[in-house]
């Protein structure tokens, strides 16, 4: 676990014998290495991971409508509407985190939020956790954008969030968030 002032879940033990644990390379976003596993045949093999800081989603609604934010993502070079997102700073929960993120991404303050659930994302290469929040009793404040968001806020009624989240181009994070929050009967 690395100490870059977000809070990282730790591992359980192994299961199966991790004979040797490297770290390959750090940037100020994610830590990449592998584990040298000893599998149930006894052979070896090395398992590559990456390893990013816990993040929160936040479910929001107000007045009958899902709060979406529409920005850029560099990475897959499309523009995305995205439920609002954000990492979970050292000390906080992921229902504090949802408030501030979403106080910061979209000019709403949350009176009202619960935890929906918490999972392990992409457990086939990633070691991050994700927490999905929903919050409601929204009210008006100044967005905190930081240096890096270059967003806009969107309202999309209830009844239309499922096909907007499963629009492409999409995301696991919104798509699940949303889908969590009807399967709870939110939405």
């Amino acid at each position: 676990m690395i100490d870059d002032g977000h809070r990282h879940e730790p591992l359980s033990e192994p299961e199966w014998p991790v004979h040797e644990s490297a770290t390959e390379y750090e940037t100020g976003w994610y830590t990449g290495g592998y584990d040298l596993v000893e599998q149930p045949n006894g052979s070896t093999k090395r398992y590559y991971w990456a390893e990013l800081a816990t993040a929160v989603v936040v479910v929001a609604v107000e007045d009958d409508s899902l709060v979406f934010v529409e920005q850029y993502r560099p990475t897959i070079r499309e523009t995305q509407l995205e439920l609002p997102a954000g990492i979970v700073e050292r000390g906080e929960s992921y229902t504090a985190a949802a408030t501030r993120e979403l106080r910061e991404e979209t000019g709403f303050a949350a009176d009202t939020t619960a935890l929906l659930q918490e999972l392990w994302c992409s457990t086939g290469v990633l070691r991050h956790r994700r927490g999905f929040v929903f919050a409601t009793d929204l009210t008006p404040v100044e967005r905190d954008l930081d240096e890096n968001e270059f967003l806009s806020v969107r309202s999309v009624p209830v009844e239309e969030a499922i096909d907007v989240a499963r629009g492409q181009p999409t995301n696991d994070a919104t798509l699940e968030g949303v889908l969590l929050a009807r399967e709870e009967g939110l939405l």
